[in-house]
């Protein structure tokens, strides 16, 4: 017999799902609420990775027997608030055949039923039949009955609860309401076998990270099983039998990644057959280091490198990645980056890491990857991938496994669950975003190893979402490896501490263990060992218990010596200087910190220069698709000599680059002279790490020792007087503390040494300890009181929509997300006004497609090399390719034009001169706005006046009123 059939007539009459597309076709509530129960059995069985299953079958008695029925059981029951009033009230033929039937409505229902959404309905009904019909306590049901209530993405509130429950004629406590509510979860709790286990479950106590697991599951159960491609509605009971099986079939999720054991293996060996190393070369110091302290680390625990820029740290991470998942079972890995130009660059790399991987599950064809963030459909690797169009393996010992990205993982909301992903930090950071369906960010993190890079790059504001992030990571006992070359100490202990507070708890009784050290009468707490450590490179490794370790290993000898110089902060001065530095040719960076100074400096530079020396820009304020053209004219112009001699090119003899800081990091450029505005040591640290980068043959002859000018302040203010734009970037006391502690170096003391001095001076300069001369002090006091102020303010303000920290077990997830920022992501530019979360930029950036307009007529930018000058239709939807290269030209407005409030003012401009509703459900297109330029490239925009050149980027200059005006009165 049909494992329906004993169900009654009134039970199999309640809907649950309908297409009124396709004329009222509709699936009942118990066909749906049982596809899902055995969709998640499946997704148990074959899908998900063992952390996942462990950390929830840990809890429970039957370990993972339990954890297996518990998650069909609430897969099955999650919809059992639609057999309430206020959800069959929508559809009124099918509402009407249930009125036939004995299924009674109030009046009110129709007014109401808004109130009571059927997840929210869902939980009161489920825990009211826990207590009443299984005799649990009210407070253990609840914590299982949220993950109903939450499967839309948002758990209720109490308000919303109390709500609901004060209008009982929504949930339907009259007529054969009740009972049809009882006979429905009866009959699904024996369907799946969790009868008996009910009341062994009433006495295990839910930890939160659990519930947010368990929730994630169903919400992915509820998707497949409510996607008709793969259970079609209007279905003949007869055909049930086979469902699931053709079901799973055609949606054919891949497995876990399965690691290889490589305990055996020494780090030269591994390295070799993992990466591109040439024949017999060693690992460096750091990277053997972190393999070991991966081998031996407490699990879950956390990894933190610091080492020079170019030693390898992300070989390090990777090798690091794949024995940690294999002693974790982690079935993939996550590793995030600060941009997107750095995502794209790193997954490049994992493809080359995943292609070396040896197959330790044959025959389970190509593990899935993705690329995530906004724009990574317009990244080729990926959309290669996403195509379905491998790559070729690269064969290396055991490698050889293709790669591909799986259709349905890819869509929106789901890259994150797929098993290898690389993406900007936000994607992490959203781990710890009071945002819509954040869950299922959990369950895509819980079952991987996390890397995390550049991870100094993050300010105050980031840093709170990072640290509640590796918290909630800490809970679920992922397995974290972060690196940086220039990490603060008080980060590193901050970010450990955040980890085991996830990992063991809070303390409690008071806020932080103090110590007395061994013949000392100073107070410290567990973490101190990390804040007063100086050594360098590092490895900080979490404890067994709280107290973490501190490792140091040898730098792998590299070094060089940099002198640094003081300059004046004038372009005249400055050309006079580069033409005489570059008697003799030579390759010159200049990093300027706002994009407005390096156009300024780029155009004086070119006046005063003349044409006897090239000057480049490179700056964030380019549309995509040029900015991708110039990161590649960068590697392969300045690149090291072996992609040079690849490429079949030569060195520029004299060339001048002007650059923002994304020449800072995370490109592998040389070059022979630097210039850079006074930053933040840390970044004046990663600035120096393109200089002399790579040992070439012959330098002209004035460069050929690195030499490094600092510019952007008035030397002879006392203290030294940093230009406005830097110190708004900045602020005031980190740069003022930049310049005290690079003074001996800038005074002609000594030379800076590289590596040797990275440690001393970011410890230093981010210390509270008194710097720079007495005269400095009560500039330098006030700043920091200012400093202070603003992080106070960012820790505020990043605590309005930060999910709370891990409660006690028990505590359930109501009111999880109370300040709910919606999706919290952005697709193409929709919920743009929702984006501003986790990034502290002082104003809301904004994205906008760049198109030219010729009459009434728009087209692409005619100077792209591929797409441009093409005609983009407005009533209808461009084609794929049209719309791809719309998006290849995304280009950011200048803060200035958003800052204080103005955001809503430009969109509401740019929505009125181009609006197109032919677009708006366009999957690519759908939400963007679109900036138009003449031919000449401008375009006015509120009171701005904007060009944009393929070569110089995108200028705004505020209109001068004034000016006008009195131009007008002239004439």
């Amino acid at each position: 017999m049909a494992d329906w059939c004993d169900l009654s007539e009134d039970a199999r009459l309640v809907w649950g799902k309908t297409n009124r597309d396709r004329g009222l076709v509709w699936l009942p509530l118990f066909r749906h609420l049982a596809d899902s129960a055995d969709v998640a059995g499946l997704l148990w069985d074959v899908w998900l990775p063992v952390p996942v299953r462990r950390r929830i079958a840990g809890s429970f008695p039957g370990g993972f027997d339990d954890g297996r029925v518990l998650v069909r059981w609430l897969a099955g029951v999650h919809d059992i608030g639609k057999a309430t009033p206020a959800f069959t009230w929508q559809v009124r033929p099918l509402r009407e055949a249930m009125r036939e039937h004995g299924f009674t409505f109030d009046r009110q229902v129709e007014a109401d039923r808004g109130r009571a959404p059927h997840g929210a309905a869902g939980q009161i009904v489920l825990t009211d039949w826990l207590t009443s019909r299984h005799g649990w306590d009210r407070a253990s049901a609840g914590a299982y009955a949220v993950v109903v209530g939450g499967h839309h993405g948002v758990p209720p509130t109490d308000a919303d609860l109390t709500e609901i429950r004060a209008r009982p004629y929504l949930l339907g406590v009259g007529g054969i309401w009740p009972a049809v509510q009882d006979e429905l979860l009866g009959w699904l709790t024996r369907r799946v076998a969790a009868t008996d286990r009910l009341a062994v479950w009433r006495e295990v106590i839910l930890p939160q990270p659990v519930q947010v697991l368990l929730t994630a599951i169903v919400i992915v159960a509820d998707w497949i099983a409510s996607n008709e491609q793969f259970f079609p509605y209007g279905f003949r009971q007869e055909d049930a039998s086979d469902r699931l099986q053709q079901a799973w079939e055609e949606l054919d999720l891949p497995t876990p990644w399965r690691a290889v054991d490589t305990t055996g293996v020494d780090a030269a060996r591994l390295f070799a057959r993992r990466f591109e190393m040439p024949p017999g070369a060693q690992p460096y110091p750091v990277q053997a280091a972190a393999l070991e302290q991966a081998r031996a680390m407490p699990l879950p625990g956390l990894l933190i490198v610091e080492a020079p820029m170019g030693e390898g740290k992300t070989e390090a991470a990777l090798a690091a990645v794949e024995v940690l998942a294999r002693r974790s079972g982690a079935g993939g890995c996550f590793v995030a980056l600060p941009t997107r130009a750095t995502s794209d660059a790193m997954f490049s790399r994992v493809l080359g890491w995943l292609s070396r991987l040896p197959d330790a599950d044959v025959g389970r064809g190509a593990r899935e990857a993705a690329l995530a963030h906004g724009k990574a459909i317009l990244n080729d690797e990926y959309s290669r991938l996403y195509r379905g169009v491998l790559p070729s393996a690269i064969g290396v010992d055991e490698g050889g496994t293709a790669v591909a990205a799986h259709g349905w993982l890819a869509g929106r909301k789901r890259k994150m669950l797929s098993s290898f992903v690389v993406g900007t930090v936000d994607q992490l950071l959203f781990a710890a975003l009071q945002a819509r369906h954040v869950a299922l960010r959990h369950l895509g993190l819980a079952g991987k190893v996390v890397v995390v890079d550049e991870a100094h790059a993050y300010d105050v504001y980031m840093s709170q979402y990072l640290d509640r992030a590796l918290e909630w990571l800490g809970a679920h006992g992922v397995p974290v490896v972060v690196l940086s070359a220039t990490l603060p100490a008080h980060r590193r202990a901050d970010m450990m501490q955040a980890y085991d507070v996830g990992r063991f708890g809070p303390r409690r009784g008071v806020r932080r263990l103090r110590r007395f050290r061994a013949g000392s009468d100073e107070a410290t707490d567990d973490y101190q060992v990390l804040r007063d450590e100086r050594r360098y490179p590092l490895l900080s490794v979490s404890g067994v218990d709280r107290v973490p370790t501190a490792v140091g290993c040898a730098a792998s000898g590299r070094s060089f010596d940099v002198r640094l110089e003081r300059s004046d902060n004038d372009p005249a001065a400055l050309a006079d200087r580069l033409r005489t530095d570059l008697t003799d040719g030579g390759c010159v960076l200049v990093v300027r910190n706002t994009v407005a100074r390096v156009l300024e400096t780029a155009d004086e530079l070119r006046r005063l220069l003349g044409p006897g020396i090239s000057v480049s820009v490179v700056h964030s304020r380019f549309m995509a698709a040029d900015r991708a053209v110039k990161d590649t004219w960068l590697r392969d112009t300045f690149g090291p000599p072996e992609r040079l001699t690849e490429l079949g090119r030569a060195r520029p003899a004299c060339h001048v680059v002007v650059a923002s800081q994304v020449a800072e990091q995370s490109l592998d450029i040389d070059f022979d002279l630097l210039v850079t505005d006074l930053a933040p040591v840390d970044l004046i640290l990663q600035r120096l790490g393109r200089l002399h980068r790579h040992r070439r043959a012959v330098r002209p002859g004035r460069l050929a020792q690195p030499r490094c000018l600092v510019t952007g302040v008035d030397w002879a203010a006392v203290p030294p007087a940093p230009v406005p734009g830097s110190i708004t970037v900045y602020q005031h006391h980190a740069l003022l503390r930049a310049a005290a502690v690079l003074l001996p170096y800038l005074d002609g003391d000594r030379p800076l040494c590289l590596p040797q001095d990275i440690a001393p001076l970011v410890q230093t300069a981010y210390g509270r300890g008194s710097v720079g001369p007495p005269g400095w002090q009560s500039t330098l006091a006030e700043a920091a009181v200012q400093a202070d102020a603003r992080a106070e303010v960012a820790r505020k303000r990043a605590d309005t929509f930060r999910v709370g920290p891990v409660r006690a077990p028990g505590v359930s997830l109501v009111g999880w997300l109370d300040a709910s920022v919606g999706d919290g992501e952005a697709t193409n530019g929709n919920e743009r006004r929702g984006q501003v979360h986790v990034r502290d930029d002082g104003a809301e950036a904004l994205e906008v497609l760049i198109l030219v307009r010729r009459g009434e007529r728009l087209v692409t930018p005619p100077w792209l090399d591929q797409g441009g000058d093409v005609e983009v239709p407005t009533d209808f939807e461009p084609s794929r390719a049209v719309a791809r290269t719309m998006l290849r030209c995304a280009l950011p407005l200048p803060q200035a034009l958003t800052a204080r409030g103005g955001v809503d003012r430009i969109i509401a401009e740019l929505e009125r001169r181009n609006t197109f509703p032919a677009w708006e459900k366009d999957r690519l297109l759908g939400g963007e706005l679109i900036l138009d330029l003449d031919e000449q490239g401008r375009s006015r925009l509120a009171e701005f006046v904007l060009t944009y050149d393929r070569d110089i980027g995108l200028r705004a200059s505020k209109i001068d009123h004034c000016a006008v005006h009195r131009q007008l009165s002239d004439t």
